[in-house]
């Protein structure tokens, strides 16, 4: 089987003059096209670090990273720069938005940098109403709610049609009714076919996903399928 993900002993440190800092101990799993993963930690676990590495934004010191059948390691700064491009999307926690922009130039903003410029704007209006924001094309993005800011921001990393997204804490500047409305679009994302890999430190937010990695001090202390232990736990409640 070739996996989108496949990482082995994956490990990486960070070096200031004399002081080397180890962030991850040799982790190893793999993600499936159309799984919807969610990895847990608490702050400084290693999972943003995790992130930047899976999406192309930063390199491990060792061990290998494989992305649809392909090692990584073996790809230059260019052909890196051409992955985060057209394969991935990311949603962050702050929405990284443009200011004094238009939500649909925010969106349209990707499609710049893309091979295929073909029909721009009727691709970017598509996703805007995909996500239910049709009608705030011409909005700047001082002009709407944060709620509406993250749904830019999926929206933006949906355009250049992605083989995964990477969400990190997309709801952290959110309040609980919007981060709800969030979770469900990533989740509708999902069942339509859209690979997701969801960065959380929060267990609501986590539980949208089918699968949950926990990470704690650079290394997995739990990988295991939402619904069965649901389903578990379910099973336990009955005896």
């Amino acid at each position: 089987m070739i996996y989108m993900i496949k990482i082995e002993n994956l490990k990486k440190e960070f070096r200031s003059e004399e002081v080397v800092t180890k962030v991850l101990h040799g982790l190893s799993f793999s993600i499936k096209k159309e799984e919807f993963v969610a990895i847990m930690g608490p702050s400084g676990s290693g999972k943003s670090t995790l992130m930047h590495i899976l999406g192309f934004l930063d390199k491990a010191t060792s061990g290998y990273y494989g992305f649809e059948g392909g090692n990584v390691a073996s790809l230059d700064d260019n052909e890196l720069a051409s992955l985060r491009n057209e394969k991935v999307g990311f949603v962050f926690q702050s929405f990284n938005l443009l200011p004094r922009t238009t939500v649909l130039e925010n969106v349209k903003l990707p499609l710049a940098y893309s091979a295929n410029r073909e029909n721009i704007t009727e691709r970017a209006t598509r996703v805007l109403e995909d996500v239910g924001l049709g009608h705030r094309l011409d909005y700047f993005t001082n002009q709407i709610s944060g709620g509406e800011k993250q749904r830019v921001a999926i929206a933006r990393a949906l355009v250049n049609n992605p083989s995964i997204i990477f969400a990190d804490e997309p709801t952290g500047n959110l309040d609980s009714k919007s981060g709800v409305q969030i979770m469900e679009i990533l989740q509708k994302l999902n069942d339509l076919g859209n690979t997701i890999i969801l960065v959380t430190h929060e267990t609501y937010t986590s539980e949208h996903a089918k699968r949950i990695i926990h990470i704690k001090d650079g290394v997995i202390v739990e990988d295991y399928s939402v619904k069965n232990r649901r389903i578990a736990h379910e099973g336990e409640a009955l005896k």
